[in-house]
């Protein structure tokens, strides 16, 4: 059903889970490396394959991030908790279990904010509980990669026992169709947060944070909610607000045609941004939890966590608030910055010596046109902030305009050096010797005498076309303000 015709006749409910590995040197319970990319089954040991008589020893660290993420996110946390056995098989679980927390996690009850075309969510925050990643399984041959139509699966157990925070939110409601924006809202601030913490590089694309993405569908003016479907493992914020929007446009058209939702786990395409049906969950799974015998409880000293608070560091929110202030922008400006994922950016141009609106102005303009172009993020084009701050100079200078400019910056990211090697090469400069801009004013006027003789006349708006041929004379080196001195000068203009 068309996204809009939806929400005229559905009110959605979403729900966000979202897992976050830990940056560690070491695996959740045991000794071994974290690397990402080693080769299969080399960062292993008899603790994380789970082999008779090996005991698991809790990362202090991990404990500690895990605290400091649930303080960024307003939550209280526990002064006892403990860990749990989560009993489910999988080919990628050596042990059978998972080791995990239930029913006492060490962070509940937080909150989050975000901003979606002026307008303030809060997502409140159920719990944030930690636990160890599972390893790897590969499904060799089929069309899809899954399981189903594979020829054989190969398991990487290098991830099995990386630490793994899960942030899981309450229902979120009442975002309308603002549901898919409002996810991936959520998911980026999220992002921001792990890496002003410093407890995880958050690349979605590792696997390092995903999204499991629940939505349901309630008739308007119903209280009823609607039965949910979670999408699993989403791995980039693009993909959660498709994920969001797609999963409303398939459930809409299900109940408005009789049917009725299942509850199941559903896999995300990214070439058609569509779900496909996964695992029933319309039954009770009893993963026969229990306390794990082998670890001891948590218990956090009350005063270490209010140390813990007070040394957090200047949180996203905080941070933009600032700098809205500190470089004079609007609400609207800076929500698009963050939305383009270029405030580091600019803030890096910016401490390189740019002024803040040329800063701004470049990464949001003709990069951000740029980058689009080619289906990449701002921060992976091959130019620094210091080349645009050095662009910025240049301009300001005198030496470039905007025109030649955009020339830099295309060289720069063509690979041709750096903004000065480029001017060099490209032989860039505007023409600021006086003689050679005169006998192109002359030749310009030469050629376009009904133009000079409509501003000898006192038509001074037709100095524009002169002025234009003298830039595309001098291939857009001309300053074009001295040119248009020199053209009224000649023509007796004042």
């Amino acid at each position: 059903m068309p996204y809009d015709e939806a929400l005229e006749r559905f009110d959605p409910v979403l729900g966000l889970e979202t897992h976050v590995e830990l940056g560690t040197a070491s695996k959740m319970f045991c000794g071994c490396p974290t690397e990402f990319g080693a080769a299969p089954n080399t960062q292993v040991c008899p603790v994380c394959l789970a082999l008779p008589g090996s005991l698991p020893v809790a990362n202090a660290e991990a404990i500690e991030s895990t605290i400091r993420i649930g303080l960024a996110l307003n939550c209280s946390i526990a002064e006892w908790c403990r860990f749990a056995r989560k009993n489910y098989f999988y080919p990628d679980m050596p042990k059978n279990y998972q080791i995990s927390q239930y029913d006492e996690p060490l962070c509940t009850d937080g909150y989050l904010d975000v901003v979606v075309d002026g307008r303030t969510v809060r997502i409140e925050i159920e719990r944030v509980h930690l636990e160890e990643d599972t390893g790897k399984s590969t499904h060799v041959g089929g069309a899809t990669g899954r399981i189903h139509g594979a020829d054989y699966s190969i398991v990487d157990y290098n991830r099995a026992g990386i630490p793994l925070v899960e942030i899981v939110t309450k229902p979120i409601a009442g975002t309308d169709a603002m549901a898919p924006e409002v996810a991936r809202a959520y998911a980026t601030e999220l992002r921001e947060v792990m890496r002003s913490l410093g407890v995880s590089d958050v690349r979605m694309e590792e696997g390092s944070m995903r999204c499991d993405v629940n939505v349901s569908l309630m008739p308007r003016g119903s209280a009823e909610w609607g039965t949910r479907t979670e999408t699993k493992n989403v791995n980039s914020l693009r993909s959660v607000e498709r994920a969001v929007r797609g999963e409303i446009e398939r459930q809409a058209a299900i109940l408005a045609d009789g049917g009725r939702i299942i509850q199941e786990t559903r896999h995300f395409h990214e070439d058609t941004g569509r779900t496909t049906s996964g695992r029933s969950k319309e039954e009770a799974q009893d993963y026969r939890y229990f306390p794990e015998p082998d670890l001891l409880p948590i218990a956090p000293d009350r005063d270490w966590v209010a140390s813990l608070k007070a040394a957090l560091p200047e949180l996203p929110s905080v941070r933009r608030a600032r700098l809205k202030q500190e470089w004079g922008v609007s609400d609207l400006d800076m929500e698009a910055m963050h939305n383009a994922d270029a405030i580091d950016l600019v803030e890096a141009t910016v401490a390189a010596g740019a002024p803040a609106a040329d800063a701004r102005k470049w990464w949001m303009g003709e990069l951000a046109r740029r980058a689009n172009e080619a289906g990449t993020a701002l921060a992976e084009l091959p130019i620094t902030p210091g080349d645009v701050a050095r662009v910025t100079e240049l301009v300001a200078s005198g030496a470039l305009n905007d025109k030649l400019a955009r020339q830099v910056l295309e060289g720069v990211l063509a690979g041709e050096g750096t903004p000065d090697d480029v001017v060099e090469k490209r032989g860039l400069q505007i023409v600021n010797d006086e003689g050679e801009l005169s006998a192109i004013i002359d030749k310009v006027l030469a050629d376009n005498s009904d133009a000079a003789d409509k501003v000898r006349s006192g038509k001074v708006a037709a100095v524009g076309a002169l002025v234009g041929g003298v830039m595309k004379a001098s291939r857009g080196k001309a300053d074009a303000a001295r040119a248009r001195e020199l053209i009224l000068e000649k023509l007796g203009v004042s």
